[in-house]
């Protein structure tokens, strides 16, 4: 097996857009990135459902489908 081929495993700060920064393990010094749990919309509950309802009326207008 060859000696120092691993790269070094350091502490990595992560900054998200939203101003959110934490630790995690990498190889890199610094990460950035666009979303993080803290505004993503599924984690924070502001998920929105009439996105949802745009899809299912689609879907019934598509396939003949009325509202009973």
């Amino acid at each position: 097996m060859k000696n120092d081929i691993q790269p070094e495993f350091n502490q990595a700060t992560v900054t998200c857009n939203c101003g959110n920064t934490f630790t995690v393990g990498s190889t890199k010094s610094e990460i950035h990135v666009e979303i993080c749990s803290k505004c993503h919309p599924f984690y924070t509950g502001q998920q929105k459902a009439t996105a949802a309802r745009g899809r299912i009326d689609k879907f019934n207008k598509k396939y003949g489908m009325n509202n009973q």
